[in-house]
């Protein structure tokens, strides 16, 4: 479990990107942006059958102060005034909403919704799922916005984006804001090494799904950080080797009607390995 002194050096990154100013460390008197790395954070889709109060619950119990925010929770015709509600509830349980999505674009206007949306919420990552034909479109937003837009891949589930290289083919051509969030599990799914994807790409790496999965395959099924097949320790180190310093937000689905216990033993194990890993 993170400590106060850990709060505090991730808490600060999160609050500058929402234009918070940075804090101080009082027992270094260092700055947290200077002693801050990735994040242990929370994909919303985790909660997906939980309203927020519940999921605000939950990342108390887990120690967790960053969520990527999903419409079920905030949704896209929110107002201002709902807007500013939801932040200050989830400031009054610590945590910070570093982005939204995933959010599926399959139209000019649903990027349009999309972009206003996130400009509302006060965020400046979108995780989105565009058809490829709208690329040009969301490179067109992005500029005019200045967002970072990361596109989440679904492995061989789902004919686009199934893996990291997919993205980087049709996006490489683009706005260097466009690029990727890399969920390790599907990546590995499609037949892919995250850990070398992350180090390939990591330039573009806008946001990671960190989890495990059973099988290299599509018949693989998210499981409990630890025990999957995916080598997290070495994922942990290129991290650190790319200097990465954006989210990795847990997404647990393998019981998404009861997850505490689940999302409990992956967060303490990638903690665990985050300690020990050099």
């Amino acid at each position: 479990m993170q400590t106060r002194r850990d709060f505090v050096k991730t808490a600060g990154a999160g609050l500058i990107a929402l234009g918070v100013p940075q804090v101080i460390d009082a027992q270094s008197g260092a700055t947290s942006v200077e002693k801050a790395a990735f994040k242990v954070s929370m994909a919303g889709y985790s909660f997906v059958k939980f309203n927020l109060d519940d999921s605000l619950k939950m990342l108390q119990r887990l120690d967790v102060h960053y969520l990527c925010i999903k419409n079920f929770h905030l949704p896209f015709d929110s107002d201002d005034e709902q807007i500013k509600a939801f932040h200050a509830k989830l400031a009054a349980a610590g945590v910070v909403g570093y982005g939204v999505g995933p959010i599926y674009m399959k139209s000019e206007a649903e990027v349009d919704s999309g972009f206003a949306y996130a400009k509302r919420v006060g965020v400046k990552l979108i995780v989105g799922v565009p058809s490829y034909e709208l690329l040009p479109y969301v490179e067109k937003k992005v500029k005019e916005y200045d967002f970072n837009y990361a596109i989440h891949i679904h492995g061989p589930d789902i004919k686009e984006y199934p893996h990291a290289k997919d993205v980087i083919d049709h996006v490489e051509h683009l706005d260097a804001r466009i690029g990727l969030c890399l969920d390790i599990g599907h990546d590995a799914r499609a037949g892919y090494n995250p850990i070398d994807d992350l180090k390939k790409y990591s330039k573009r790496v806008f946001d990671i799904h960190i989890k495990n999965v059973t099988a290299a395959s599509k018949e693989g099924r998210t499981c409990e950080m630890g025990r999957g097949i995916i080598n997290i320790p070495a994922f942990v180190r290129m991290l650190r080797k790319v200097k990465y310093s954006g989210a990795c937000s847990l997404e647990f689905e393998k019981d998404m009607n009861d997850p505490l216990a689940g999302l409990a033993e992956s967060i303490g194990y990638f903690r665990g390995v985050i300690d020990s890993t050099v």
